[in-house]
């Protein structure tokens, strides 16, 4: 194997390819990154859970194969000096050129590595820029404790030219729906993908202008796989099992009170307020006609208390959340108005951005569960 690549182009590929080396691999070539020489340089890893695969341009000069640590390769082409790169094997050995740096990789058995999956068929295609922003809005309120699988993935809907992701760690629900171009009118899917490998792969895709998003029918091809691919970047995941929470039971159909308050401001307010809120304490938060009172800390503890203009429809309401998770869904909803509906206190309140025209409904939800006040 023989072959000559853009310096920026190998470190970028090679770092993509990376992320999905696994910490501790089950076995040890799982910790290899696999390149393949021919026409065009193609890099693979793959953990039996997720794969990554990227194709670029190189002068070929020796096709050929070889399989050398990953994360080595990785840190090794991001400080390669600004020059063309030479890649050659030698024996058991794998040689990279670059200026007057010379580097030698000992390579490992490339037949023990496994075959890739393949990919399941395209479904549909999406803009990678609003993909990446949706699952970014929604990951957050993805559980994190692995003894629950199922509730840290986002659950994937798609029906005709609609998809929905969801996802709850029980104390908030994100929900956010977006336009796709499927490749068939009727076409309709569910999937729950772990989460930080959508919101890992949904960042790294926007290269491209597009995401094309491919998913195994029942019984197909691809079965109990989702793939995604763009800008010669391809990557599958194995999907979780599980029922989801059957989430569109929990939002509210009706609301008794909204409020609306300027997102940064009410933002900066929260954190500097949450300063004094010891571990798991809530900011309270009194919305009266024209103003919303953030309150933290309680009698023999350290104080905070600030009042910001807010509009309010409905009663005046004292509702008190977790600082972190309000944050969270202040972060997300991407308008400068945000805008809370509550039923009661003690029962669960929306948080939404303004939607663009007045009637229609905002396509980002982030449901949040209130903490009961004492007293």
């Amino acid at each position: 194997m023989k072959f000559r690549i853009d310096r920026d182009a190998l470190a970028d590929a090679v770092a993509w390819t990376a992320r999905t080396l696994p910490v501790r691999p089950p076995v040890p070539v799982l910790a290899g990154m696999h390149i393949q020489a021919a026409d065009r340089l193609t890099l693979s890893a793959f953990d039996y859970e997720v794969s990554a695969q990227v194709a670029t341009d190189i002068d070929t000069e020796e096709p050929g194969t070889a399989l050398v640590s990953g994360r080595l390769l990785a840190e090794i082409s991001r400080s390669l000096p600004p020059q063309p790169v030479e890649v050659s094997t030698d024996g058991a050995k794998v040689m990279l050129r670059c200026g007057s740096a010379k580097f030698t990789l000992l390579t490992m058995p490339v037949e023990d590595y496994p075959t890739l999956p393949e990919m399941p068929p395209a479904a549909g295609a999406v803009g990678s820029d609003e993909f990446a922003a949706a699952v970014g809005q929604v990951a957050i309120a993805a559980g994190r404790d692995d003894t629950i699988p199922m509730l840290t993935g986002v659950r994937v809907e798609i029906e005709g030219e609609t998809v929905t992701l969801a996802s709850t760690d029980r104390y908030r629900l994100a929900v956010r729906e977006l336009h796709w171009k499927p490749e068939r009118p009727d076409f309709s899917a569910v999937a729950l993908v772990p989460a930080k490998t959508l919101a890992d792969t949904a960042k790294s895709l926007t290269a491209g202008a597009e995401v094309s998003i491919a998913l195994g029918g029942a019984g197909g091809s691809g079965e109990g796989m989702i793939g995604f691919a763009g800008g010669g970047r391809r990557t599958t995941s194995r999907l979780l099992d599980g029922d989801f929470v059957k989430y569109r039971s929990l939002l509210p159909s009706e609301y008794a009170g909204l409020a609306e308050v300027q997102t940064s401001p009410f933002i900066e307010a929260v954190k500097r307020v949450s300063l004094v809120a010891e571990r798991n304490t809530p900011v309270r938060l009194s919305f009266r006609q024209g103003e919303v009172v953030l309150e933290a800390g309680t009698g023999d503890e350290a104080q905070a208390v600030e009042a910001l203009e807010a509009t309010l429809e409905g009663e005046d309401i004292d509702i008190a959340f977790n600082p972190g998770f309000l944050l969270d869904g202040l972060s997300a909803i991407g308008s400068d108005v945000a805008r809370l509906s509550f039923t009661t206190p003690t029962k669960p309140a929306v948080l939404t951005g303004k939607p663009p025209e007045e009637g229609s409904d905002p396509n980002y939800r982030y449901l949040i569960m209130p903490v009961r006040l004492s007293g």
